[in-house]
């Protein structure tokens, strides 16, 4: 996904007791226009498909939208393996494939630890993923073999692709300055959800990533800047509490004021919510965007 317009799109939650809906889903929110489809990654619970065989049966059934994970478990998918695995899902999908990766939620440790994963630190998950996403990036894109010695992961002159049919974009998610400091330096996009990161918290974060990006030598233009928003239609005040009209605004705010993108639905994407905000409230943010 490249950046510069608004884009819509939703992370799927599938169901325990028929987890293949989400890929019907994905085929609905096509049909509606949106624009990306994404999966959030849960390797331990039993319970689950594999996220990643989800998003390619997804990306086998569509033509036109983009598959993305939001985001993966990193502690439990070596980035070899992951770079070939995402490779091979972008060109079965011609070019749709964008990976959201993470370092694996803290509360979860236990359950990483359980399944063969390495317990780290804060500060070693965030390590890993840079490293994760140098080695990654290495494997799609080197004329050589590959070798990398770092603290987390090591590659001796591993052979490279195969190579992706788009430039694969690499978001994280981010909260803390450290992290956010990450993004601004390597990231393509930025994904925090409004549960966690309300509105109000947008500025302060994204400020921290344009520092890091410019200090990096980048534009910070060049970093998405998407947001899993989660809401109800009805007559409160707060954020996405109000009418279609009012999710309008307030989303069409956010970005005229180059806080965020790209909007993912976030646990309530149903078929008929997805229909309802496809109608009533994607082309009311687009149209305000487009005459302010």
């Amino acid at each position: 996904m490249t950046t510069g317009k608004v884009r819509f799109g939703a992370l799927l939650e599938p169901s325990p007791d028929h987890p293949q809906d989400v890929v019907e889903l994905a085929e609905l929110m096509e049909q509606l226009d949106y624009d990306v489809v994404t999966l959030s990654d849960h390797p331990y619970w039993p319970e689950r498909l594999d996220t990643l065989a989800l998003l390619t049966a997804m990306a086998v059934r569509t033509e036109r939208i983009t598959v993305m994970s939001n985001l993966l478990n990193l502690p439990l998918r070596p980035p070899p393996v992951l770079a070939r695995t995402a490779a091979t899902i972008d060109i079965l999908s011609g070019g749709r494939f964008e990976l959201g990766l993470g370092t694996g939620a803290q509360q979860m440790w236990g359950a990483i630890a359980a399944e063969g994963g390495p317990a780290r630190t804060a500060g070693e998950s965030i390590e890993a993923l840079e490293e994760a996403t140098r080695l990654i990036r290495a494997l799609w894109t080197s004329k050589t073999d590959v070798a990398f010695d770092g603290k987390h992961y090591r590659l001796d002159n591993a052979k490279p692709g195969p190579e992706p049919r788009h430039e694969i974009g690499i978001w994280f998610g981010a909260y803390q300055p450290r992290m956010l400091r990450v993004v601004g330096t390597i990231a393509d996009g930025w994904i925090p959800s409004s549960p966690f990161l309300p509105p109000g918290a947008l500025p302060d974060a994204n400020r921290i990533i344009d520092e890091a990006a410019l200090a990096a030598g980048r534009s910070p233009g060049d970093i998405g800047r998407g947001y899993n928003i989660e809401g109800t239609f009805g007559t409160g005040s707060g954020f996405l509490e109000g009418p279609a009209t009012v999710w309008a605004e307030q989303l069409a705010e956010l970005v005229l004021n180059k806080q965020a993108d790209t909007f993912f639905l976030y646990r309530a994407a149903s078929a008929d919510f997805l229909r309802q905000f496809a109608a009533e409230v994607a082309p009311a943010v687009r149209e305000l965007v487009a005459v302010a």
